[in-house]
């Protein structure tokens, strides 16, 4: 079965992402120095369009100081 559509929990994870990224004062670009990805991957994944990995979801966390858990809960 094809899913044509994100999931809820792609688009909770590209809010926090985007919340977080602002809290801290940061760019795209700077979050994406920060991983080692491409601006335009982490503007993809801000905007519910990209798949992440268990290993890039870990390297955000870690950029935008939280864990992992806290960027896939719901607020």
């Amino acid at each position: 079965m094809k899913r044509d559509r994100p999931s809820p929990l792609r688009k909770t994870l590209a809010h926090n992402i985007r919340a977080q990224r602002k809290v801290l004062g940061i760019s795209q670009d700077e979050l994406a120095f920060r991983t080692e990805m491409h601006r335009t991957n982490v503007s993809a994944i801000e905007r519910g369009v990209r798949n992440v990995s268990l290993d890039n979801l870990y390297y955000l966390a870690k950029a935008l100081e939280i864990s992992p858990a806290n960027l896939i809960a719901e607020t």
